[in-house]
């Protein structure tokens, strides 16, 4: 039965532990061993213990802890430079009062992570601890601040072949015409857009309905930043600090590597005496205190992927899922999006689960009779699900570095659970709604 598929009940045990408030990073690991169990691996002994390949496979995700180190070290250059602070006196001048706009605002602005400039997660710590005290002021519910970002962060790369989206789009054709449906980017684009369509919908609806009401919060200390002495002007310090986003946005643009990225824009600031050599140790010790944690649990998940992957359980959930996929193509449709949202979730990214659904949705698919347009659309949107509510995933731990970053921001109800009604629900709906429409 599906519902004793070691990944529905090690995903399933993640959920309720997170939603219980249980340390994010034990919920993980425990989740891990849960599915080893259930699929009837050793806990410590052999290469394919449990233990052995939760430790194994962390390496997965190294550069992204390495780059959320460097990237939290980085703000607090930034903090204690003061250019965060003149951002933030500079927005809270033209968009006093216009709560709605500075949402949408920033949820366009986060767009550009993904296409225009590629650095990711890389501008949530830098942009928004220093909005705090902005958003407090205009009691904006962060909820509805994360649901922004993780739209800017998951719907540019779903809708457009652009920055990270071509790479999307590329693993995408390339699995399946190997899995005998020859495709190109240009077909993926016809129909991906809907996805992105599901999820503006999904962001209207919890900003402008869901999450509108004020909220208020403590104007608490933010991490790194120095003591509110008024108006602020650009010193040479602030200066420094233009300048290292400036280097940091183009070595990862060029590279496409975050920690290179990072490291230029601290060397850029060291230089220019943005940060002072003195000061260097507490400066990486602050990033550490800021992302420290976030960057282990990109580590542990990636541990807790490669458990699900070798246990075989991936592929026998989507085995499984096909014998209730035939007679109704709507049945099929949500199945097939339900099955993703169950890996991705577990894995934590939509790209490594393009590969996983691919080589039997694609026979699946034209077995029942699916068009070209819809198998496409199910297995991208299959992949996308759960990068959005899942604790594990950067689409929802970066917009959560930069909200907690005064500690009144949990990650589990304000991030993950918004985030999760936004976008996996209304991303289903589509999908199913879209696959009624192709055929």
């Amino acid at each position: 039965m599906i519902l004793f598929n070691p990944v529905v009940i090690s995903v399933l045990v993640m959920c309720i532990l997170c939603l219980l408030k249980f340390n994010v990073l034990l919920a993980i690991i425990v989740s891990a061993m849960v599915a080893g169990f259930s699929a009837g691996m050793p806990l410590v002994e052999g290469d394919n213990s449990i233990m052995n390949l939760l430790i194994g496979g962390m390496g997965g995700n190294s550069a992204t802890a390495l780059s959320y180190i460097l990237l939290g070290a980085f703000a607090v250059g930034l903090a204690r430079s003061g250019l965060g602070k003149i951002l933030s006196q500079k927005i809270a001048k033209v968009l006093s009062g216009k709560k709605m706009f500075l949402i949408f605002a920033l949820a366009f602005i986060s767009c550009f992570s993904q296409n225009l400039v590629p650095v990711h997660i890389a501008f949530i710590p830098i942009l928004i601890p220093p909005l705090l005290t902005l958003f407090n002021k205009l009691k904006i519910d962060r909820r509805a601040i994360a649901c922004a970002l993780t739209f800017g962060l998951k719907a540019p790369y779903i809708s457009l072949p652009l920055g990270f989206g071509l790479l999307f789009h590329q693993i995408l054709v390339d699995n399946i015409t190997q899995a005998g449906l020859p495709i190109s980017v240009s077909d993926t684009k016809r129909v991906m857009w809907i996805g992105g369509l599901s999820m503006l919908v999904g962001l209207i609806f919890c900003v402008v309905f869901l999450y509108r009401k004020e909220r208020e919060y403590q104007d608490l200390p933010i991490v790194g930043a120095e003591e509110d002495t008024g108006e602020s002007k650009m010193s040479r310090e602030a200066w420094g600090a233009l300048a290292g986003c400036v280097v940091t946005a183009l070595i990862s643009a060029k590279t496409e590597s975050l920690p290179l990225g990072a490291l230029g824009g601290l060397i850029v600031m060291l230089l220019t005496g943005c940060i002072k050599i003195k000061n260097l140790d507490d400066v990486m010790n602050g990033g550490i205190g800021m992302m420290g944690f976030i960057a282990f649990v990109m580590l542990v998940a990636s541990g807790y992927a490669n458990v699900l992957r070798t246990s075989g359980a991936v592929e026998e959930l989507v085995d499984a899922a096909a014998v209730y996929m035939s007679g109704s193509k709507a049945v099929a449709a949500f199945i097939m999006l339900l099955v993703g949202l169950l890996i991705t979730m577990g894995i934590g990214t939509s790209f490594g689960t393009i590969p996983i659904v691919t080589a039997i949705y694609v026979p699946l698919g034209l077995q029942i009779g699916l068009s070209t347009p819809s198998i496409i659309l199910l297995i991208g949107i299959a992949a996308a699900l759960g990068d959005a509510g899942s604790p594990a995933s950067d689409s929802t731990l970066g917009p959560t570095s930069g909200l907690n970053a005064d500690g009144q921001h949990n990650h589990i109800w304000d991030t993950c659970v918004p985030t999760f009604i936004a976008y996996d629900i209304f991303l289903i709906v589509g999908g199913v709604i879209a696959t009624m429409i192709f055929g």
